[in-house]
């Protein structure tokens, strides 16, 4: 700990009853705000499930049971902005927080002030989120894509609203990933240059900069969106000279490289793992920093595949084909080269472990469907079905958020010093794992079989298969909640963690050509 936070810590033991709350209030520690992130995305992620369960339970059965069609909209909505701002983005973050200064041997991050107001922004903006649920008119009802002319010209009035709030998490995003790449390219330990870092850390170096770059895009949208609505602007709309695609190709400019913002720290925490349980270093280092800088500058080349249903030219359809095609290519090199590692590793099947394997099975999975989705003839038929919705989950809930929750088993012991117990780790893993594909698989069937989806109501075909999704969407929510347990458990009652957790596991991928020990488990070497 550097002299300063001592002191800052210490200042804080004379204020008696209230130094609990203006420690979490005022800190600019790493450790605390990444705290702070994880339990608030945490929050988060049970707030959106809880939206997503509202979802399932109307679609258990055909017919209009549980809420009206406005409020399902609502929840479609809400759920999704939820769960993409507020429990994946704020998870990856508080890791970064967390890990980072501690990976490039940093005392703390570049912009400790900055750290603190970048988290604290984000209670309000989703406070004010979801308050427009209780508003005149009801919440955001156009989808988590807020297309344009549904949330400019027929929106509800709390839309104002909503624009606000995502102008307030943008600037979150945008501050948290300028400390995370000014702490990455000023403050690394003697002797770790770029190529020495933990892909964790590259990984991040590299999200951070999609972001800088594309939060401002999002800005701009619903800026437009707020002109459209309360200047008498016309960008989206037709009558006035603009256009609604043009809503939709400003979307995607962002959308699309922000869905690889929320994937791009995943395959850190993957590639920190696999080696670490298979007791081997990982394979290809190089190869994967550069598929991961491959990766995000193709993000940026493939937004109109979102689009392919609108009208844009053959021969722009043809370019968005092939452009996303070819981010299998690098996505590939990463998953060859986790197996590889894991190919003839001295295995054991610890917690984290089985939730990245899991990863990379099902991510690719994920990775196969978004293939059949980027070939445009075909993509006529799969657009706004259930397979779409089937091919995203898989890539967001089997690959984010497995990976953050095996990044939490992983790092748990470090950052409370005390051991998770492995059996419940091990039972909520086998119900998240059967639950997320109960859940998600058979959406692949109804999509293919045409079922449309945001909507409430479906015909008798599609029943079967919804009830089992939803008997599987169920599940994999109430074994979140054996995770909080697992959690709050582990810091109130855990038994003390060994200095080794992972006996044998960490610290092998650096004890070739590492210059010092600056992996997340290390010891220091001693000074005579």
């Amino acid at each position: 700990m550097t002299t300063a936070t001592h002191d800052h810590d210490h200042d804080h033991e004379h204020h008696g009853p209230a130094k609990g709350l203006t420690r979490w209030l005022y800190t600019t520690n790493h450790k605390d705000i990444g705290t702070m992130y994880l339990w608030f995305s945490f929050a988060m992620f049970l707030l959106g499930g809880t939206f997503a369960m509202v979802i399932r339970a109307e679609l258990f059965q055909p017919g209009l049971q549980l809420v009206q069609p406005e409020f399902f909209n609502q929840m479609t909505t809400m759920h999704g902005l939820i769960m993409v701002f507020g429990a994946v983005m704020p998870a990856f973050v508080g890791l970064a927080n967390w890990m980072i200064p501690m990976m490039v041997g940093a005392p703390d991050m570049a912009l400790p002030r900055m750290n603190n107001l970048s988290f604290w922004i984000l209670p309000f903006a989703f406070a004010m989120l979801t308050s427009t649920l209780f508003m005149e008119g009801g919440g955001p009802n156009f989808g988590w894509t807020f297309y344009a002319p549904l949330s400019t010209t027929y929106a509800p009035p709390s839309v104002t609203f909503f624009i606000f709030a995502v102008h307030i998490m943008g600037a979150s995003s945008i501050m948290g990933a300028i400390n995370i790449v000014a702490t990455i390219l000023n403050m690394r330990a003697p002797g770790m240059t770029l190529m020495k870092m933990p892909l964790f850390v590259w990984t991040w170096l590299i999200t951070a900069y999609l972001l800088i770059a594309v939060m401002p895009v999002l800005a701009g949208v619903v800026t437009m969106m707020l002109m459209d609505i309360h200047f008498g602007t016309a960008f989206f709309n037709a009558a006035g000279g603009g256009s609604p695609v043009l809503f939709q190709h400003i979307f995607w400019f962002f959308g699309h490289p922000e869905v690889y913002i929320m994937i791009l720290p995943a395959f850190g925490i993957v590639s920190a793992i696999i080696p670490a349980f298979a007791r081997k270093r990982l394979f290809g280092y190089s190869s994967m920093v550069y598929a991961t800088a491959s990766i995000a500058f193709l993000s940026f080349i493939v937004w109109a595949h979102h689009m392919f249903t609108v009208g844009i030219p053959f021969l722009g359809e043809a370019f968005f084909m092939w452009a996303t095609m070819l981010i299998a290519v690098p996505t590939g090199v990463k998953v060859f080269n986790w197996v590889t590692t894991m190919f003839r590793g001295s295995m054991t099947f610890e917690t984290p472990m089985l939730f990245a394997i899991c990863f990379v099975v099902l991510f690719t999975i994920g990775g196969f469907s978004g293939l059949m989705l980027a070939v445009a003839p075909a993509d006529f038929q799969y657009h706004d079905t259930y397979f779409v919705v089937a091919h995203f989950h898989y890539v967001l809930v089997p690959g984010a958020v497995f990976s953050i929750m095996a990044g939490v088993y992983y790092w748990l012991p470090k950052w409370s010093g005390k051991m998770y117990n492995e059996t419940l780790g091990k039972v909520h893993f086998w119900l998240s794992f059967i639950g997320v594909n109960v859940l998600f698989f058979p959406q692949h069937f109804l999509g293919l079989a045409g079922m449309p989806r945001r909507i409430p109501d479906y015909a008798l075909q599609f029943a079967d298969f919804n009830m089992v999704s939803s008997i599987g969407g169920f599940l994999f929510g109430a074994s979140q909640l054996l995770f909080l347990y697992i959690v709050v458990h582990t810091i109130v009652a855990g038994k003390p963690a060994p200095a080794k957790p992972w006996e044998g596991a960490e610290g092998l991928e650096w004890t070739v050509d590492s210059p010092a020990p600056y992996h997340t488990f290390s010891t220091p070497p001693k000074i005579d």
